[in-house]
Order: C-alpha cells, then sequence, then structure tokens
C-alpha cells in the first residue's frame, strides 16, 4: 500500500486559533500506530506547540503542503488557501447553511476539493466521534463561576487563556469561596461532563434533582438536568426521550420550578431550533426569577437562552442583561441585572489540552478508516463535497452553495 501523506496546515481565520488537530507527541503515536502514514506540519507563528516542538521529535516543519494527500486544520481554511484537488479535514461551519460561509462551500466545489467536516464524522448510530466539546465544558463552567464571582464581589479568577495549562487553571480553584448558592448544569454530553469536571474539582456538592428543587443547603450545590427535567408534552404522561428528540416543537418548557431556586446557569445541552426556550424574557421580569448568572455554554444566539442576544470574545467575555429593558449592558453594570458569558470559542482558551483530547478522538476514532477502506462507511457519510460536487447526502446546500455567485458570474456562466 502506498503512504498515505497528511499535513497539518498553519491556522488562518482571523481571530486567531491557537488549537492543533495532532500536538507533537500525538503526531508521533499516529506514526508509530499506522505505518502506512506520513505527516508533515505547516509551519506557524500562532499555534499553541511552537515548530520546534514539533520539530524536536522529528515530524518535519515546511511551509508548502502541495505534496500532501490530506490536510488536516481546526477551523475554516480562508479560501486564498485552499489548494485545489486535496482532501480537507477542518471544521467548515456550512451543514446549517451558515451565511458567512457560503463562499468557502463555492469555492470548495470549485476547487475539485473533497471536503470532510467533523461534525460531520459519526458512528452509524449517529454520535459523534471527534469533537472539543470537554473543553468546551471544562472552560465554560470555570467562566460561569469566574463571572459569579467578580459579580459579587467574592474572589477574581485568573482568566483561562491566561493559563498555560489546565492544571494551572486549576490552582486558581483554591481561590473559589461560594455562599450556598445552587447551580443548574442543563444537559448530558461532552460538554456537560466538563462543566461537572470543574465543579467536581471545586468541591461543589452534586445532589439529586428533587432535593436540588426541595431542600435547602448550607453549602453550594449544583445538579445536572436532563431535557425531561424541564420540558413536558402536555398530551403524554410518561417522559419519552425519542420522541422529544423526534417533535420537539410539541413540548412546553417546565424550566420555571429551576429558575425560582438556581442562581447559576450553565447552560450546556445540545438545542434544537423548534425546542422550547428554557424561559422567556417575561419570565426574567418575574419577582421569582432567581438566576442573575448565566455561562451560556453552548452559546446559542436568541436560542435556548434568550438572553443571549449576542456572542462574546475571550477578552470581553461578560456582558449583563437589564431584565427590566431587555437591552444589554456592560458588564457588572448593577447587581439586579443578570450577568451573561457567551464566549462562542471556549476551547481556544485551553488550546494545548483541548488539542490533545481532539488528538486523541483523532487517532482512535478516524485515522484507523483511513486505512482499513472505510469499513463502516464513516468517512463517506462525512464527506460534503466530493470532485466539483455535492455528495447526495449534502445536495440540499446546492442553493446555498449556488447563492454565493454573484449575478455577474451567473452571467459569464451561463
Amino acid at each position: 500500500m502506498s503512504k498515505i501523506k497528511i499535513g497539518i496546515v498553519k491556522e488562518g481565520k482571523v481571530p486567531v486559533d491557537k488549537r492543533v488537530p495532532l500536538t507533537p507527541k500525538k503526531c508521533v503515536e499516529a506514526l508509530e500506530t499506522f505505518p502506512e502514514m506520513d505527516l508533515v506540519v505547516q509551519s506557524s507563528d500562532v499555534r499553541s506547540f511552537a515548530d520546534a516542538e514539533y520539530a524536536e521529535l522529528g515530524i518535519p516543519v515546511q511551509q508548502d503542503l502541495s505534496d500532501c494527500d490530506i490536510l488536516l486544520g481546526v477551523k475554516e481554511v480562508p479560501i486564498e488557501l485552499l489548494i485545489p484537488n486535496k482532501t480537507y479535514f477542518f471544521f467548515s461551519h456550512t451543514i446549517k447553511k451558515q451565511p458567512h460561509n457560503a463562499r468557502l462551500l463555492r469555492a470548495v466545489l470549485d476547487k475539485n476539493i473533497t471536503l470532510i467536516d467533523y461534525e460531520t464524522l459519526k458512528t452509524p448510530q449517529g454520535q459523534r466521534v471527534v469533537a472539543f466539546g470537554r473543553y468546551a465544558g471544562i472552560v465554560g463552567s470555570y467562566n460561569g463561576i469566574r463571572t459569579y464571582g467578580k459579580k459579587w464581589k467574592l474572589f477574581d479568577l485568573k482568566p483561562a487563556y491566561l493559563c498555560h495549562e489546565m492544571e494551572d487553571m486549576q490552582e486558581e480553584f483554591f481561590k473559589v469561596k461560594l455562599p450556598p448558592i445552587k447551580i443548574a448544569v442543563t444537559g448530558g454530553g461532552r460538554v456537560a461532563s466538563g462543566a461537572m469536571e470543574v465543579l467536581d474539582k471545586m468541591g461543589i456538592q452534586k445532589v439529586s434533582v428533587f432535593d436540588y428543587l426541595y431542600k435547602q443547603f448550607t453549602e453550594p450545590v449544583y445538579a445536572q438536568l436532563h431535557s425531561g427535567d424541564y420540558n413536558t408534552r402536555p398530551d403524554v404522561e410518561v417522559w419519552d426521550s425519542p420522541d422529544f428528540y423526534t417533535n420537539p416543537h410539541l413540548y412546553k418548557s417546565t424550566f420555571r420550578k429551576f429558575s425560582r431556586v438556581t442562581d447559576l446557569l450553565l447552560a450546556c445541552a445540545y438545542w434544537h431550533p423548534n425546542a422550547p426556550k428554557l424561559f422567556t424574557e417575561e419570565d426574567t421580569r418575574q419577582p421569582d426569577f432567581r438566576i442573575n448568572t448565566i455561562a451560556d455554554i453552548t452559546c446559542d444566539i436568541n436560542g435556548s437562552i434568550p438572553v443571549t442576544k449576542r456572542s462574546t470574545t475571550i477578552l470581553d467575555p461578560v456582558f449583563d442583561c437589564n431584565p427590566d429593558t431587555g437591552e444589554l449592558e456592560p458588564a457588572f453594570n448593577r447587581l439586579e441585572n443578570i450577568a451573561v458569558m457567551a464566549v462562542d470559542n471556549l476551547p481556544c482558551e485551553l488550546p494545548r489540552n483541548a488539542s490533545r483530547d481532539f488528538g486523541r478522538h483523532l487517532i482512535d476514532n478516524v485515522f484507523p478508516h483511513l486505512f482499513n477502506g472505510d469499513a463502516d462507511g464513516m468517512l463517506e457519510r462525512a464527506t460534503i463535497a466530493r470532485a466539483g460536487k455535492l455528495t447526495p447526502r449534502y445536495s440540499y446546500l446546492q442553493d446555498y452553495a449556488d447563492s454565493a455567485v454573484s449575478s455577474k458570474e451567473k452571467q459569464e456562466l451561463a
């Protein structure tokens, strides 16, 4: 079998992303595990692992990747940097017809690129096999506690992005001294697991949903809330998860029982646009709405958390929502406001740790399929475009890709 040459591209998107698909040590492991693989790394002055760290372990660092078969990135590759006729893996943010990336998909088709999106790599049962979700949860939870501490002037934690590694961030945990507040964590996936990992390491006790709702505590506690805890279908008595995901529009939110007792909300649950929002803006104006700090880790704009009206940045992570007016105000403007942390690229704050985790997923769950003929069709199912055309599974994106062609270009094509 001829070798497959893989190149790791320099991240070109602005603002810069310091993550990498494979760390230097993961490159070595991949080469040892898959002898049919060659690996090179494009020189970069932005990633969290320096060129020298790769070179020290014998991984070639070069500028030109034109001799590679497969190119791995993290975020969208700028159009002008796309090399025609190559296979690319990256997060393209196109499968939901995101308006800002229509031109990217158009360029992929025009340049005969085979595009495989990490988000579409799934098991036959539909489970994603590579993701940064755990680190979104870890950083988001830390940011949520940090925001609460700043709002109430209890403690001031070092921002996660100023920590070299997660171990440095954990050194900050000892500063956390909370009153007996209640923290709600929504969701049951990787993101929620990462969020609870932080709360557990901070020594915050996990309690049952029943105790969370009905008992008083002398220490801070948290509860994990699943969809069935705060949604109901009025015409059905027994909760049915598959039905909720099939017919989210038939459900109503029952989150109000939680908003009456919750101080800090860590929103980690996947949300479908047809599903009910957790609460409404009108709810935030009610005297019994207790939540004063929200870490919207999923960061769906105008999604499950209606006060998330925009995303925030790593350097400016929090805004206030004035419940009386619905207007957004500067962070920590007044105590009656709701402080909202809505950073949309949380794993970038701990790029070295997040990259190690991601590389683990690639080596265990993706690379084997490159060398076993894609036995269960995972790569095929994840391929959005090939040879200038959308694959049948993603043909619904045709009008989206065509929308990026200007009227002048359409006349020239006619």
